[in-house]
């Protein structure tokens, strides 16, 4: 029996985690049937609920652990008594790099060594990292890649910034995200959901929008304040439904961002057209298939894009931080987006309509691009397996 860490933030708090996880778990255990995967966790409960099925393993990361979240004796034996070492997700980065509770790359820095001299693979698996902003944060970085035979990333942009900071590395396969892979539900369990919620309802459409909680906290340039962004989302909700007569949904798809979500509704004329549909209620392979029903999405979270693009919908990314930039670009829908330091109601109102007229093309667009970037994911599995032999 051979055994796997996957690392990342696996709490069952945001449903694009819960889609890598869950993805990732399938994929390489339809390609092989002796691993034990073990998963570093605040929520052990989460993990054995939703993936019960695999034979996976939950270490806790509470202060009764050991643990202060990632920083802690059950991350450190996680990763140094153990096979292989999967980073996922977007999950190395220096923001707030002295704080375990936001920053993991300062975490897994000190412990790289350690897997290193033990001789543990770390890999990256359908990942991406950054944004590095300082020596700091590319010398702790660099101490990761020391210790890696390997990079499976999801975009283009990752290999850049170590370019950028002139950082050593393995060599790079250029995959895509696990959530790519997601499936939607049965039609009688999404027919259940839509009754329940009373969605679809109006023949003329609808729209998607998820909005995140941080706006713009990775956007170097400053922050838009919450108001003037609200009033903004607003009134862009308001003119879609005058002009095209639609309905809205309002999907979260990260626990933190029902509150804002729910402040938008404060800021638009149309509260009656606009319903809120939480991944604190609904899986992740719910809220994909609630997705596929819907005419465009527009979206901050890059899970939303990739649920999005998982079931051809066409959509339109406001980029919060940079992986959504990354995202766009490795499906060619880089016309499909705005920079938040850019980002006004005319901007966004007129792309919005752009996106509903081009819908259609668009997702004739997306098919073939998305079929392909779903066997890449798919690809990384065989790629580990190789690596474990």
């Amino acid at each position: 029996m051979k055994t796997i860490t996957v690392l990342g933030s696996y709490s069952g708090r945001n449903a694009g985690e819960a889609a890598i996880l869950g993805n990732l778990l399938h994929d390489i255990a339809n390609v092989r049937s002796d691993i034990q995967f073990l998963v570093p966790t605040i929520n052990p409960s989460f993990i054995y609920r939703s993936f019960g099925q695999y034979n996976i393993e939950a270490p806790g990361l509470m202060p009764w652990n050991g643990a202060l979240k990632i920083l802690g004796i059950p991350t450190f034996q996680s990763m140094v008594k153990t096979d292989l070492v999967l980073v996922t997700d977007n999950m190395l980065f220096d923001r707030k790099f002295y704080n375990p509770l936001v920053n993991y790359l300062s975490t897994v820095s000190l412990i790289a060594p350690f897997c290193k001299k033990r001789g543990v693979p770390i890999v990256f698996y359908n990942a991406s990292i950054g944004p590095i902003t300082s020596s700091i944060g590319a010398k702790a970085l660099q101490k990761v890649l020391d210790a890696c035979p390997l990079m499976i990333l999801r975009d283009k942009q990752t290999k850049e910034l170590l370019q950028k900071w002139n950082l050593r590395y393995p060599d790079i396969i250029i995959n895509a995200d696990c959530a790519i892979n997601t499936k939607p539900p049965s039609n009688e369990r999404l027919n259940e959901i839509i009754q329940k919620e009373g969605l679809f309802t109006n023949p003329k459409g609808t729209i998607s929008f998820t909005i995140n909680a941080y706006i713009d906290k990775w956007y170097s340039g400053g922050t838009f304040k919450r108001d003037n962004f609200l009033k903004l989302i607003g009134a862009t909700i308001d003119y879609l439904i005058d002009e095209l007569d639609v309905n809205i949904m309002l999907t979260v798809t990260q626990v933190m961002d029902l509150r804002i979500n729910k402040e938008i509704l404060k800021y638009v004329k149309h509260g009656d057209r606009i319903q809120i549909i939480t991944n604190v209620n609904y899986s992740y392979q719910d809220i994909a298939g609630l997705l596929q029903r819907v005419d465009i999405h527009v979206g901050l979270r890059t899970h939303s894009l990739i649920f999005s693009a998982a079931v051809n919908t066409p959509m339109v990314s406001i980029n919060s931080y940079p992986k959504n930039e990354g995202f766009m670009r490795s499906i060619k829908q880089d016309d499909w987006m705005i920079e938040m330091n850019e980002l006004t109601f005319d901007k966004l109102s007129d792309l919005t309509m752009q996106a509903w007229m081009n819908r259609e093309e668009t997702r004739d667009i997306l098919r073939p691009i998305v079929e392909k970037e779903k066997l890449k994911a798919r690809r990384s599995a065989m790629v580990v397996s190789d690596l474990l032999q």
